[in-house]
């Protein structure tokens, strides 16, 4: 895909996290010193490379969007509650008008950016059932129902938990209220069901893609449906 995307519409990208560090532009000296020193923090190294192959792709999205190449970006990590930097949401220091968004799970990465709010969430689809007490924290009644009456319970969970993680991410919810944020009339869909489906949420559009290649869940939250890309 070409550098340079003009239109509104956010680019978003799933991959796995070898292919991210494959891609010709990826290195590790893309990341700031901030962000190099928490991908030092990890003691697993599997954990580490989807953190710095997550951070090198929210960089890949949004260098197609401006045209520009990855290393010119001045990527910060900002924290709206405390303040400070190098935690937080994601954004470029000197172009506040993208709006970057990313995203990482065991050996699966996702990113989005564009000129529009956006928010991304993947997840990867051989976790363990969800804990009762898990679904009572981020479900509302309504979806704890449909969860349980779907023929894939752990398939409609996952799909509703990443769509609720996106809206996280856009700024639309917050972590500690996710069972009062109702997505029931979005229909959670089968493992077998189409690639890509679009829904509205209230001024929103939320792009649910099934990954079976990297047998993950992904879902974009934006007020433009999402384009998907590749790494």
């Amino acid at each position: 895909m070409p550098y340079g995307t003009d239109g509104p519409a956010p680019l978003a990208i799933v991959a796995t996290t070898a292919e991210v560090l494959g891609h010709p532009d990826a290195s590790r000296q893309l990341l700031n010193p901030i962000e190099r020193e928490r991908a030092d923090r990890f003691r697993k190294e599997s954990t580490r490379r989807d953190f710095i192959a997550a951070h090198i792709l929210v960089r890949l999205c949004a260098a197609r969007q401006l045209g520009l190449p990855p290393a010119a970006l001045a990527f910060e990590q900002h924290c709206p509650g405390c303040g400070l930097t190098g935690h937080g949401r994601p954004r470029l220091a000197d172009r506040p008008e993208i709006w970057l968004s990313l995203s990482h799970t065991a050996g699966v990465v996702a990113a989005a950016a564009g000129r529009v709010p956006v928010g991304i969430d993947v997840e990867v689809l051989d976790r363990p059932a969800p804990d009762p007490s898990l679904l009572a924290r981020v479900l509302t009644e309504a979806e704890r129902a449909q969860v349980a009456a779907h023929p894939d319970p752990g398939h409609a969970f996952l799909r509703q938990w990443v769509r609720k993680e996106a809206l996280v991410k856009i700024g639309r919810a917050h972590l500690d209220t996710l069972a009062e944020v109702d997505l029931s009339a979005l229909p959670p869909g089968l493992p077998d069901g189409p690639a890509d489906t679009v829904h509205a949420f209230e001024d929103l559009h939320i792009l649910d893609r099934t990954d079976r290649l990297r047998g993950a869940l992904v879902a974009v939250a934006s007020p433009v449906p999402a384009v998907i890309g590749t790494a």
